[in-house]
């Protein structure tokens, strides 16, 4: 069964253009146990908001899918990256990574403001208060509002 999902980047590190350009990319880095947590659920072929943080207007981008979920990630090894964690080992690894694979860029970029003022869209995770996660379930029927503000 096919699950719902959203995972922030920030345009300027990794944008939806970005991520066409490339197709498939391996999404790693993710450091929140919360969020880990939620990777960790990915399975093949589940639809995920591609959304752009940290910019303004801040919002949902595209979608893509998981290609390749819940995998060891390799950086949480690497000496040399910011995201090694010397507490990890290849026989308990810490953190997860997926695989993820371009789909679409949105027709319309859906702003976070939009997000809010939608009442459909008001029990949803993103647009809760305090809610930063950068990976976080979404509901079907949320995606699917979000697509069709998407193709306005």
């Amino acid at each position: 069964m096919v699950k719902y999902w959203l995972i922030k980047s920030e345009a300027t590190e990794f944008s939806i253009d970005d991520m066409k350009r490339e197709n498939i990319i391996y999404w790693g880095g993710i450091r929140n146990y919360q969020a880990r947590n939620f990777l960790r659920k990915f399975t093949i072929g589940d639809q995920v908001i591609f959304y752009h943080s940290n910019c303004k207007p801040p919002g949902a981008a595209g979608v893509v899918s998981v290609f390749h979920p819940g995998v060891a990630d390799p950086e949480q090894f690497d000496h040399k990256s910011k995201y090694f964690d010397s507490k990890s080992t290849i026989f308990e690894p810490r953190w997860t990574s997926v695989d993820l694979k371009f789909e679409r860029k949105f027709n319309s970029f859906v702003s976070l403001d939009e997000l809010k003022a939608n009442p459909k869209l008001n029990k949803m995770k993103l647009v809760q208060r305090g809610n930063r996660l950068s990976v976080m379930p979404v509901e079907k029927n949320e995606f699917n509002e979000i697509i069709s503000m998407s193709d306005r």
